[in-house]
């Protein structure tokens, strides 16, 4: 590696946390839930919102579907998908939202999930069984198991129901669950959606820029993923794919807009106000979806390039991120849970760590502490967060779960060991107050 090449290189820790733009003092303990991005990226994103102020109609209108297709072109190769599957939407709840009001279901039709489905998610799964004559499925578990139980599981469940008469229409599965923070068998359970018929629908809200992924080789029916969470793009920008087998199901946006066509009516003709694309109806439709910033979106090629930089030992890129973050994830866990004197949530595979985060349960007991109800073990954990935020300037995800409280530890290329050993002493701390119940205070 030649010395431009050198200094222009980003070294994992103190060096790569000096281009991000905290607070001074603020320890970002919780990339997984909002992510955050380089400060060259974020001169970028209000670059291109400078060139829509300046002349709004050329930009939006012409300009802007040039870029799109760059940024579409960029992740798909990122991701190794073809660009004719790719379109960018803000969140991952939008994916899952295009796809559950795009299906038609019939009577029998049933939609399964998994009892760790990301909350917004099980409430739009809600919503179209109150409003469809769908209904759904619930696969209860609780963490830890092994991958080979949650996928008998899975099985047993689609056996059930189509010996009851049903139609097991859609399976939701994520590639890594967001509360607590580990990784799904999500491979296997694709190979089983197609084994059985089913439409594989794969949350991966915590996937582009998290693990590897090669979704020509997955080959789901839908997979969706938050870019501005672990690819480093600004918030809202996330990745929706659907092969052209299935972009015929996607007929609308979310809200309906310019590209949708309509059912043939006699007598009507419903023109599109915006320059013809010459694209597929499917990247028409999502090159327009009503007035919004758009900026994030032309983003993505200039966090790949950023990513690109990053450098540990001896190593540079993709390769270097992962090098860095399993390991410290691993460490953190370590860390912590030596500090607190409890455990890492693992199975015994350890499967579920396989990604960057790490799980610790808090030395509190559930009965002693919150008297086994259940709304109070809630509010602890409120109290908890709050604390962290006011009096320590961090945030660290905490939740009730299996009737213990535990803690998701985000490992980031800003982030050391050193880090994970300062929360350990603080997290000791406040669960010392837990227990003296200030949370009641």
């Amino acid at each position: 590696m030649n010395g431009s090449k050198e200094a222009n290189g980003i070294e994992c820790g103190g060096d790569a946390a000096k281009h991000f733009g905290f607070a001074s003092g603020y320890r970002n303990l919780n990339h997984g839930s909002f992510g955050t991005y380089p400060k060259e990226i974020r001169s970028l994103v209000h670059h291109y919102q400078e060139e829509a102020e300046a002349r709004p109609d050329p930009w939006i209108r012409y300009e802007y579907p040039r870029l799109l297709d760059e940024s579409r072109a960029a992740v798909a190769k990122y991701i190794n998908a073809p660009p004719s599957t790719i379109v960018l939407i803000p969140n991952a709840t939008t994916g899952l939202n295009t796809v559950l009001h795009n299906l038609v279901y019939q009577p029998g039709d049933v939609i399964i999930y998994f009892a760790t489905i990301y909350g917004a998610c099980e409430k739009t799964v809600d919503y179209i069984c109150e409003t469809t004559p769908a209904s759904s499925h619930k696969i209860d578990f609780t963490y830890p198991i092994s991958d080979s139980t949650l996928l008998s599981l899975f099985e047993t469940a689609i056996h059930t129901l189509k010996s009851s008469g049903k139609t097991p229409k859609l399976a939701i599965f994520d590639t890594i669950v967001s509360l607590p923070g580990v990784r799904m068998p999500f491979e296997q359970l694709t190979a089983l959606c197609k084994q059985h018929a089913i439409l594989s629908c794969i949350d991966g809200a915590h996937g582009v820029g998290h693990i590897s992924l090669d979704l020509t080789k997955l080959d789901p029916d839908f997979f969706f993923s938050n870019a501005h969470k672990w690819l480093y793009t600004p918030r809202a920008c996330a990745v929706f794919y659907v092969p052209e087998r299935n972009q015929h199901l996607i007929r609308s946006t979310l809200p309906t807009s310019h590209g949708f066509i309509s059912a043939p009516v006699e007598g009507r003709v419903v023109d599109n106000p915006l320059p013809p694309s010459g694209k597929s109806d499917f990247v028409t439709n999502f090159q327009f979806v009503g007035t919004m910033d758009n900026s994030p979106y032309l983003c993505v090629a200039a966090a790949l390039e950023w990513r690109s930089r990053v450098m540990w030992k001896g190593q540079r890129g993709e390769e270097a991120i992962e090098a860095y973050l399993l390991p410290l994830a691993r460490e953190a866990g370590r860390v912590v849970s030596s500090a607190l004197e409890t455990e890492i949530m693992e199975n015994a595979e350890g499967t579920l760590g396989k990604c960057n985060f790490s799980n610790v349960r808090l030395p509190l007991s559930y009965a002693e502490v919150a008297g086994s109800d259940r709304g109070k073990a809630v509010r602890i954990a409120q109290w908890i967060a709050k604390v962290l935020v006011e009096e320590y300037d961090t945030f660290i995800a905490i939740i009730f779960y299996a009737e213990a409280w535990w803690v998701r530890l985000s490992a980031q290329v800003y982030l050391t060991s050193q880090d994970f050993e300062w929360a350990a002493g603080v997290l000791k701390e406040v669960c010392v107050r837990v227990g003296k119940g200030e949370w009641e205070r």
